[in-house]
């Protein structure tokens, strides 16, 4: 396991979570820290697209689904009344599947009293390691038409390997993804704008981490364009500014090119480092 966990997470997509993630860990790689970066938004992944990756190895994330023997089920319905996800119904003497309801309890194969049911694999996405920028690389891709995310975003934590510090770029939002991807990390970053949808949602983000019981911190994205309620929230929260970002025309024509920030501006680069070191001193405060 790494020594320092960091997730970057928002409440809300396109407040910069992903500039924040991948300019923070090539920063960190070329300070000469050993540090992976870790795509957990499974759904969309795109830090690849910034940090144009060397793939050494790629992985299947698999389920198991059930798989009714018809010359042993004799259409009891035992299975059927036990899924609570309806993946399952018995018409006439026969069971019919809809693999894409199958949550992968296993219940339906202990509940059967003929023993008929037995579990297949079912490939549900894709997990890629490799290299970029001196630093690790992992993502995780979820397949067309799939709708379980936490095994593919579970292999990809599982993934990461003992690097000295892993930055996870964690799905939007605060849905089971996010908490999946920013479970047991050491600290949470939590990229926010100063606008009432950026204050909602980082309120609902804030009371997710909380829950969770991790340290956070805040980056104010474009905080010179807004207003000043983020800040005033999080001071009356008592909870810390790790950094405001300001508008930087430069960095967002290096974000719309597919270029990392810090090739563009040093001034980004010592804010990704200053960013790591105030981190580090939360997590281990």
């Amino acid at each position: 396991m790494p020594n320092l966990t960091i997730a970057v997470a928002s409440g809300k997509g396109g407040t910069g979570k992903t500039t924040v993630a991948t300019n923070l860990t090539v920063a960190l790689a070329r300070e000469g820290l050993d540090v992976a970066y870790v795509d957990c938004d499974v759904e969309e992944p795109n830090g690849h697209i910034f940090l144009q990756p060397t793939v050494d190895r790629e992985e299947e994330a698999r389920v198991a689904i059930p798989s009714i023997d018809p010359d042993i089920c004799t259409g009891c319905g035992e299975c059927s009344d036990f899924c609570q996800y309806n993946a399952l119904a018995v018409l006439g003497p026969s069971v019919m599947l809809f693999p894409e309801l199958c949550h992968s309890c296993g219940g339906c194969r202990l509940v059967c009293p003929e023993k008929a049911i037995t579990e297949i694999p079912k490939t549900v996405g894709r997990v890629r390691t490799g290299t970029s920028h001196e630093a690790g690389f992992i993502d995780g891709t979820l397949e067309v038409g799939a709708t379980q995310i936490h095994p593919v975003t579970s292999l990809v934590r599982r993934t990461v390997g003992s690097h000295q510090c892993a930055v996870i770029d964690a799905p939007p939002g605060t849905t089971c993804p996010t908490i999946e991807a920013v479970r047991d990390v050491d600290y949470v970053v939590l990229v926010t704008e100063p606008t009432p949808f950026g204050l909602n949602d980082l309120e609902l983000a804030v009371g997710m981490v909380r829950e969770l019981g991790l340290r956070f911190g805040v980056v104010i994205n474009r905080s010179d364009i807004g207003d000043d309620r983020v800040e005033t929230f999080c001071i009356r929260e008592n909870i810390p500014v790790l950094l405001s970002i300001p508008y930087d025309l430069e960095c967002a024509r290096a974000y719309a090119g597919g270029h990392l920030a810090i090739d563009r501006s040093e001034t980004f680069r010592h804010m990704m480092v200053d960013l790591y070191h105030r981190v580090e001193e939360g997590a281990h405060d």
